[in-house]
């Protein structure tokens, strides 16, 4: 599958990008202000800075296999250097290290709401080899730590050398420690609720009435209806524009938005738009308000798409916002939406009956974000919402007694006394900071693996 961007956005400066707004209306300029406060709602002015949130999320990473290692972060115990923490084989009747991987192709383990338990072992945080080697006996995975004699690599994890934009990212901006996958459970429930606060089951579309909470939807169908509340609807409301860009050719568990009856309904569906129109908006200064951008497969790092080939699609992404003239005013909240059975030490912060899950990566990168900042608030997506409603709805939130379409929701998550403000990840005094722009291939054109196959180079976008 070819990833979906253009070459020719990355490398051109921010000043050429500039000259291509000359003569242009600002498209969206009157869908950007805020609306009426809520009452009783406390929202900092300086939020307003912000007229651009772009979300773009990855797949299936746990916060220890990308910066466990990190300076400063709550990363894997260790001494000396060297991992304190051996996780019970039931293979071998020992116990597994984390390890320092150097491979580019990586395969995870099972990650559904079982593989969650098993992997937590009651806030123990031992299960995850024993998991593994689960999924081997089950024939759920081709992996070659099956057949023995090497070790799986849910305990491996990478640092700087493998993921050096990633890492740079997290050195110049600001790293979440504490970011957990909103919902102890897979992509599909991770996406609903990166859109919505929730995961559900309903009957009838477009009746928010008819669903029930269902954090494990093991129906995924493209028929299953989306009949609840997501934040397009109160976007569309108060006029404020956003888009849904996806890598993807079809509903997916990656991309359930399009399948909300709000969507249709509010006559909204030109809004969800290719990943090659991210590029072409974040460069000509169109960019909505609100952006979620979802990936193709071959570059979304879920195992067993490569670690690099996912590295330089988002680096694109970032590149092309920094190059665009909305950079001054965007905030990009980078993230993976679920652990994918990768080894991470810290047990998932307990709300309602839905979650936390495992901590995954998080990183805000902003012209107005902290320098080199570690976040150790409790976050998880449910903070985008917030901020999105802070910034843009005046504080309003997804919220069944307000919003006008009742449903059956446990509580409002946004609202939830253990999350944290993304807010505090932004210094609105200091002067906007300049563009950081990174090469696509820090680690040099990457060559195809004994499992993988070559990463496509990028092509100019339709």
């Amino acid at each position: 599958m070819k990833p979906m961007f253009s070459f020719a956005h990355l490398v051109r400066p921010a000043a050429a990008a500039l000259v291509l707004l000359c003569g242009l209306a600002p498209l969206w300029w009157d869908l950007h202000s805020p609306a009426s406060p809520a009452a009783g709602a406390v929202v900092s002015p300086d939020i307003h800075k912000i007229q651009h949130v772009v979300i773009i999320m990855q797949e299936n990473r746990s916060f220890d296999s990308y910066f466990g290692t990190f300076p400063g972060a709550d990363g894997i115990p260790m001494a000396n250097g060297t991992p304190t923490v051996c996780l019970p084989d039931p293979w071998t009747k020992g116990c597994d290290r984390p390890f320092h991987s150097t491979a580019d192709l990586n395969y995870g383990a099972a990650h559904s709401v079982p593989a969650a338990l098993r992997d937590t072992d009651g806030g123990k945080m031992d299960g995850f080899v024993a998991q593994a080697e689960a999924d081997c006996a089950a024939d759920l995975i081709h992996n070659p730590a099956c057949a023995g004699g090497q070790p799986f690599d849910v305990l491996g994890y990478h640092d700087g050398r493998e993921i050096p934009n990633y890492w740079t990212y997290a050195q110049n901006f600001v790293l979440q420690d504490r970011m957990f996958e909103p919902v102890l459970s897979y992509s599909l429930p991770s996406h609903l609720f990166l859109v919505s606060g929730w995961s559900a089951s309903c009957t009838l579309a477009g009746v928010p009435g008819s669903c029930s909470n269902d954090p494990l939807k093991a129906n995924s169908g493209a028929t299953q209806p989306y009949a609840w509340t997501d934040l397009t609807y109160l976007l569309y409301q108060h006029r404020v524009s956003w888009r849904y860009y996806h890598g993807l050719p079809t509903m997916s568990v990656w991309n359930p938005l399009p399948q909300f009856s709000t969507v249709q309904t509010d006559g909204q569906t030109d809004n969800v738009q290719p990943v090659s129109r991210f590029y072409t908006d974040a460069l000509s200064g169109t960019l909505p308000a609100v952006s979620w951008v979802i990936p193709a497969v071959a570059v979304s790092e879920h195992p067993t798409a490569t670690v690099s080939a996912g590295q330089t699609y988002v680096t694109s992404l970032i590149n092309t916002v920094m190059a665009g003239p909305d950079w001054a005013s965007t905030a990009i909240f980078l993230a993976w939406d679920d652990w994918g059975g990768f080894y991470d030490h810290v047990p998932p912060v307990t709300i309602d009956g839905n979650g936390y899950g495992l901590r995954v990566p998080g990183l805000v990168i902003s012209p107005y974000a902290r320098a080199g900042y570690i976040d150790h608030q409790t976050l998880s997506f449910d903070a985008y919402l917030k901020f999105i409603e802070d910034d843009f709805l005046g504080g309003q939130r997804i919220d069944p007694k307000t919003d006008g379409r009742p449903d059956a929701r446990p509580d409002v998550r946004e609202n939830a006394a253990q999350l944290g403000d993304l807010i505090n990840d932004f210094d609105f005094a200091q002067p906007p900071r300049p563009p950081l722009f990174l090469p696509l291939y820090p680690n040099g054109t990457p060559t195809p693996g004994p499992s993988s196959t070559p990463t496509p180079a990028p092509t100019t976008a339709p």
